[in-house]
């Protein structure tokens, strides 16, 4: 690379969503009953990684796969995307009776007594 010329990098800095995109009022509105519309097929500029067990991945592909048997052929990010969308919406309707809220208060007890936790023998 010859001395002076501009080097091509992406930025490693992160947009991060502002204070005001974070905090939403705690009340029922319109898009809450309309529900949240995830993206589609397209670029997206931002990135996650999650990891998941082999037993949900399982999971996550058989329901591609019964969809696709149906019909309605789907990647797996967008499967994630859709899912995202949902529990989002859900919870925008009421937090205390949001199916997310729900299942993270459960999670967070931990396992009944005498039961093992899941993915164990």
């Amino acid at each position: 690379m010859a001395a002076g010329s501009p080097r091509l990098t992406r930025s490693r800095r992160v947009n991060l969503p502002s204070f005001h995109e974070l905090v939403r009022p705690a009340v029922r509105d319109q898009a809450a009953h309309e529900g949240r519309l995830a993206s589609g097929r397209e670029a997206h500029s931002q990135k996650i990684t999650v990891y998941l067990s082999a037993a949900e991945l399982l999971g996550l592909e058989r329901a591609r796969v019964t969809l696709r048997a149906r019909g309605l052929s789907v990647d797996r990010g967008r499967m994630v995307r859709e899912a995202i969308a949902v529990l989002l919406a859900d919870l925008d309707a009421g937090v205390e009776s949001s199916l997310l809220a729900r299942r993270l208060r459960v999670a967070a007890a931990g396992p009944e007594p005498g039961r093992a936790p899941a993915g164990t023998p």
